[in-house]
């Protein structure tokens, strides 16, 4: 962890300064120093640290005015504080106006190298070998620190000069829409529109005219001629997003699209052609919608020419403090409030939950504490409160349509003690098709018979 991170240590006493260098440089950090306050201020642009570790009791300029100056333009970068002045009372003021540590002289190195590797870990800085890269333009809004990103986004930015789809899996909130994104930004076709649409969201009648357009006319509500989304994506890219909830009818309409590059609108008796790039995405197990006959095995192989996979946010922990000051600051702009940043014991509880609804559960949580706190400084309080009420009080229409099946197969099985023709007639679906429905949420209908 060590490698490329550049420490600022002050103190006006040359034996700790020396001493102090020799532990962390030991320790792979490159490390620059300073005498005063006055010399770090002087100094902090050229050196450009990613910590500073400075003493309290300084002559001229004390500790806590260094910080405060810090503070003031670098939020988010850690300090440190070492005296042999320590008391509880410092070192509450301290933490309470964001100082990320404090530790009491004379130090033992083993302490001291922890809390600067807890301050590099959770402050949310990005590791000095990638913070290059993070000023690419076209991968600007994915902000990540971790291996596990980078890999992705590098095998991104090599298939995105080529026409071939991109098929993105990953969880829900774990920024599909951003990566489909960012290969529209580094892609041959990078100057048209880029055009996102979830294929889940628009009821199904209407699904086909928004992306193929309709013709004025062509049924009830149809007043103006429409375009669709694929001719307004016309030379760009079109991204859509839950692929795996489009109904099977329209999926066969999709892949003669993608043939062809033709789209006929709804009304319209000759073809329009179009030249979009297609990026889709799921989180559903498309293989697994395949072998139950609700995705076309065709359409899936001709959308996944490359596929990538995000990690989920509990894979990628080291973002964590990196996404949560970032929204911490988008939010505090957007609230008008003063909020600088995050004490160590509700970052720790932000980087150890368990976030299953990925990186938009994380916006949620610091949205949440954003409002709520009175303090520049988010307390650990207040991030517990919003990780333990971020269980949403309605779960996703997805899940509850699959519960509500379930419990209704489940039912239907216990009237008729497991009589699948009797079942199938009360559901009124062909026996065929009821079959189905029960190996879909594996029930079986002996157990039912055996439980008379």
């Amino acid at each position: 962890m060590a490698k490329g991170y550049r420490i600022l240590v002050v103190d006006d006493d040359p034996g700790v300064l020396r001493l102090l260098s020799i532990r962390l440089k030991s320790n792979g950090y490159e490390v620059a120093t300073a005498q005063s306050g006055e010399e770090a201020l002087s100094n902090f642009a050229g050196i450009r640290p990613h910590l500073v570790i400075t003493d309290l009791r300084m002559d001229g300029m004390d500790g806590m005015t260094l910080f405060q100056n810090l503070h003031k333009q670098h939020p988010t970068l850690p300090v440190i504080i070492l005296t042999a002045h320590g008391s509880i009372p410092d070192a509450v003021e301290a933490t309470q106006k964001g100082v990320f540590g404090f530790i009491t002289k004379p130090f033992e190195a083993p302490a001291l190298l922890q809390q600067v590797e807890s301050a590099l870990r959770l402050s949310g800085i990005v590791e000095p070998d990638t913070a290059g890269k993070q000023t690419n333009t076209w991968r600007a809004e994915i902000i990540s620190r971790s291996p596990l990103m980078e890999d992705v986004l590098q095998r991104a930015k090599l298939i995105a000069p080529s026409e071939a789809s991109v098929f993105i899996q990953g969880e829900s909130g774990t920024g599909k829409e951003l990566l489909a994104k960012a290969i529209h930004n580094t892609s041959r076709c990078s100057k048209g529109p880029f055009i996102a649409v979830n294929c889940g969201a628009i009821p199904e009648p209407l699904l086909e005219s928004e992306l193929f357009g309709h013709k004025k006319g062509a049924f009830t509500g149809a007043n103006q001629d429409h375009e669709g989304l694929f001719k307004a994506a016309d030379g760009g890219t079109l991204f859509l997003d839950e692929i795996g909830d489009m109904p099977l009818a329209l999926q066969v309409k999709l892949l003669r699209v993608l043939q062809e590059h033709q789209v006929r609108p709804v009304g319209y008796t000759q073809d329009i052609s179009v030249n979009v790039r297609i990026i889709s995405a799921t989180h559903r197990d498309l293989e697994l919608e395949m072998a139950e006959g609700r995705f076309r095995e065709d359409l899936y192989y001709r959308l996944n020419v490359v596929t990538l996979s995000l990690p989920s946010l509990a894979q990628r922990r080291e973002d964590v403090p990196v996404l949560a000051n970032h929204f911490l600051h988008q939010l505090a702009r957007k609230y008008e409030k003063n909020l600088k940043g995050f004490s160590q014991e509700a970052m720790e509880h932000l980087v150890s939950a368990q976030w299953p609804g990925n990186i938009r559960q994380l916006y949620n949580v610091i949205e949440q504490v954003a409002i709520l706190s009175a303090t520049p400084i988010i307390s650990y309080d207040l991030v517990q409160q919003a990780l333990r009420g971020d269980a949403p009080g309605l779960p996703p229409f997805a899940d509850a349509r699959r519960d509500f099946e379930r419990s209704y197969l489940v039912k239907l099985l216990q009237i008729t003690e497991g009589n699948v023709s009797r079942a199938a007639r009360l559901a009124k679906r062909n026996r065929t098709e009821f079959y189905k429905l029960l190996n879909r949420h594996d029930l079986n209908p002996s157990l039912f018979k055996q439980a008379r």
